[in-house]
């Protein structure tokens, strides 16, 4: 009896050894399963958030003057239909695909990239090649001012962003916002910084000598027609940025074509300093007089602005073509600095 016993005890303590060497292993299994998880999960959060900015990073949401829009970034074929956008993005090192000319001749620097055999042709900002357009299956198309009214038709296309300034602000903050956003497009807003900085430079070293040069006039001859800009128009610049004192206070702001005026309206305004556009030589319009034809009588000759030989015939590419661009801005600033030497 007492040998049964025995026998029964010693395989019941081996049994209970047994199950507690499993139960060990199992608790040790489960720890080190939970140290393994625990372990790679950040690793794997990582991963999933690096595949997250990268699956953003690859569009951006653009809001502009005709809606708002999520476009490619660093798109692969760009199709440009305005001239002043051309020109930024070149400025810019961006090449562009193909292009919509506004038709009309243009200087030899400016020419040179408009004109690049590179850009294949698309009709023009006015009558763009939709045909064409659609065979080049674009990752962006980028209008702006003259080709605006285009956007419904080229957003049925591809991605596209419309660059005009908004109605609302001033023009060097449309034009700052307008090129942050080309920046943001092309993963080039440091070099987007740094040109805008320099114009932010040259904007105030002409705005600090601007207070002793007097009145200042800006008119635009189209044929035989005269017109000028104040403060708050298209060439508002002048006034708004630069300093240079209206020589009219009643000329209408946010005038786009200006306000048609005399030259006795001239003569009476006597600008110290006078800006002259001339249309007709900026868009190569052919055998009508040349701005300074038009104004070379007794009346404009007498203002102290041709008195002093500050009359100013302005590069018309950047002021009225381009306006809008960095080489656009830069020719105006160009220009005042002239009229301030």
């Amino acid at each position: 009896m007492s040998r049964m016993i025995l026998s029964l005890l010693a395989v019941l303590l081996l049994t209970i050894s047994a199950a507690c060497a499993s139960s060990d292993d199992t608790a040790a299994t489960e720890e080190e399963a939970s140290a393994s998880a625990s372990a790679s999960t950040p690793a794997d959060e990582e991963e999933v958030g690096a595949a997250e900015d990268e699956a953003e990073a690859d569009t951006v949401t653009i809001e502009h003057y005709s809606g708002t829009d999520e476009v490619p970034v660093n798109p692969e074929t760009i199709v440009v239909m305005d001239l002043g956008v051309l020109m930024s993005l070149d400025a810019l090192g961006i090449t562009a695909d193909a292009f919509g000319s506004l038709g009309t001749p243009l200087p030899d620097a400016w020419a040179a990239v408009a004109e690049n055999p590179d850009l294949a042709p698309v009709g023009t900002a006015f009558e763009p090649d939709y045909e064409a357009i659609n065979a080049l299956e674009p990752d962006l198309i980028l209008v702006a001012t003259r080709s605006s009214a285009t956007y419904p038709e080229m957003s049925e296309i591809a991605p596209t962003v419309d660059l005009t300034f908004d109605d609302d602000v001033d023009f060097l903050t449309g034009f700052r916002t307008r090129h942050e956003q080309i920046g943001d497009i092309f993963g080039v807003q440091d070099a987007v910084a740094e040109q805008l900085g320099a114009l932010d430079a040259r904007i105030e070293d002409i705005a600090a000598r601007t207070g002793d040069a007097g009145t200042a006039l800006v008119v635009l001859t189209s044929g035989t027609e005269v017109s000028a800009y104040g403060p708050g128009s298209r060439f508002g610049l002048v006034h708004d940025a630069l300093g240079f004192a209206p020589a009219d206070e009643s000329l209408a702001e946010d005038e786009t074509h200006g306000e048609a005026v005399s030259f006795e309206f001239i003569a009476e305004a006597a600008p110290d300093v006078m800006f002259v556009v001339d249309r007709s030589a900026a868009i190569g319009e052919e055998g009508g007089e040349s701005a300074q034809a038009i104004l070379d009588n007794d009346l404009v000759n007498g203002t102290p602005a041709a008195q002093e030989g500050r009359v100013v015939h302005v590069d018309g590419a950047a002021w009225y073509l381009a306006f809008n661009s960095l080489p656009g801005v830069n020719g105006i600033l160009d220009d005042a600095e002239t009229a301030l030497s």
